[in-house]
């Protein structure tokens, strides 16, 4: 019998193991936070937990349901005077911090009905470094849908004698995409008995400047619709890294070596072009959904994911895929939501440009929208926050800031002399809150991210 029992141990572990790592890191570990605070309100904090509770892994409910849980009778929200003389208590004196530098603004509301609870110039644009990235994955959302997927293409001539490899401006296109690709194009040109092809690569999607304005820079790679791995030229798949100045050509290199691994041959080096007249798709391959990238993007601060996207909400509307031709494409789209974009600039995608500006009281905007039960294909902008001490750009921080860390969940914002936060978390009422707090001439980046996770924990009853 206990031979039976420790082998069923066993297996049951495996396939809880199995279940996890299938379930994904975007969704799994954050909405795992989320349920527990929404179902476990009498808790008094994170590492507190009910030794009568189940010990296995439960599946998460739907953002909607969270929200719905939230408003349920009971968790009324207290008199809003009453909340906001608290807020002012205990934000004021730790958003007068010196480490915010000279100018600081901060905005609070409740994300279900839209009150504000607690405000300081919350309507002055700012530069907002990466916290516009929740501007610009909203947008993007909006525009297309959680279920998009970008495609990269390989077109061929009628008589298969020239292919052309084609961006479609997939930023995490890496070499398995490539592979399967090669697969499918090889097996096409085999079918049609050839064996040696002229090559071209086309990355005429996006148009303007290829460099971001910052310059060469090791957080992102030229902006250009093709590109393998980022254009990184070492082994790391997230963070800083040096970045290929030619990301499409070293992509399309790739991809007429693996052509030569299944028998086809290139009758000279890729080169610049695009598909002649009359060329027909032979082969394609797929990003993952738009509300995985839109997660990944969000969690790790990917600028070149960032850029990627804002370009999709372009093309969706009809704007050059270019720096300018994104920013408007994006600030229409916010309009379309009915946010509040007085006096925002969208300058790029990822924030890196210091002519970005938005307001607090937009990124919290933003937010709200994206808890709004009537507006879930932007949910993956709550769910793709990090959540604090635990992952993405939020990993290492919250170690001094009280109760904050694995129940604050925020995009963060950091340049030069600029840091902000902007993000969620649930109150003692059970009231799901967004917020926003930004500074500028910071005097340095460490004091700064720590007076800002203070504030943000204090918000966490």
């Amino acid at each position: 019998m206990w031979q039976l029992t420790a082998g069923s141990v066993v297996v049951g572990m495996a396939l809880a193991a199995a279940a996890v790592a299938a379930a994904g890191p975007w969704d799994s570990g954050q909405r795992k936070a989320e349920r527990e605070w929404a179902v476990a309100q009498s808790r008094t904090g994170g590492a507190h937990h009910d030794p009568a509770a189940p010990r296995t892994p439960a599946p998460a409910p739907s953002a909607a349901g969270v929200l719905s849980a939230l408003s349920a009778p009971g968790s009324e929200p207290p008199n809003a005077g009453t909340a906001s003389v608290d807020l002012k208590k205990k934000l004021g004196p730790l958003l007068d911090d010196p480490a915010l530098g000279e100018a600081r603004s901060a905005s609070v509301i409740d994300a279900t009905t839209g009150e504000p609870l607690y405000g300081k110039a919350a309507g002055a644009p700012m530069t907002p470094a990466s916290t516009v990235k929740i501007a610009t994955m909203a947008a993007a959302l909006s525009a297309l849908g959680p279920d998009h997927r970008i495609a990269t293409t390989v077109s061929s001539t009628a008589d298969a004698r020239r292919i052309t490899l084609v961006g479609g401006g997939d930023a995490t296109l890496g070499r398995a995409g490539l592979s399967a690709l090669a697969d499918d194009t090889a097996r096409a040109l085999r079918d049609r008995g050839v064996t040696k092809v002229e090559f071209r690569y086309d990355t005429s999607l996006y148009s303007g400047r290829r460099e971001h304005p910052i310059g060469p820079n090791d957080n992102i790679a030229p902006v250009v619709a093709l590109m393998a791995d980022q254009g990184r030229l070492d082994a790391s798949r997230r963070g800083p890294a040096p970045r290929s100045g030619n990301p499409a050509g070293d992509a399309a290199r790739v991809f007429a070596g693996l052509l030569r691994e299944r028998g086809i041959r290139t009758t000279a080096a890729p080169e610049p072009g695009k598909p002649p007249k009359g060329s027909k798709t032979v082969a394609r391959t797929y990003s993952r959904p738009l509300s995985d990238l839109v997660e990944r993007a969000l969690t790790e601060s990917d600028n070149d994911i960032a850029e990627s996207l804002a370009r999709q909400t372009a093309i969706a509307a009809r704007e050059p895929a270019s720096f300018e031709g994104a920013g408007r494409a994006v600030g229409a789209e916010l309009r379309k939501l009915g946010l509040p974009v007085t006096g925002a600039r969208f300058a790029d995608g990822s924030g890196l440009n210091r002519q970005d500006k938005v307001s607090a009281a937009l990124l919290t905007a933003l937010l709200a929208r994206a808890a709004d039960p009537a507006r879930p294909e932007l949910r993956p902008v709550l769910t793709g926050l990090p959540v604090a001490g635990f992952n993405g750009t939020l990993r290492s921080r919250y170690a001094d800031a009280g109760p904050g860390a694995g129940l604050v969940r925020a995009k963060t914002g950091t340049l030069t002399g600029v840091n902000a936060l902007a993000g969620t978390v649930v109150d003692g009422r059970g009231r799901l809150l967004a917020f926003a707090f930004m500074a500028g001439s910071t005097p340095a980046p460490g004091s700064a991210q720590k007076a800002l996770d203070r504030l943000s924990a204090a918000l966490v009853p």
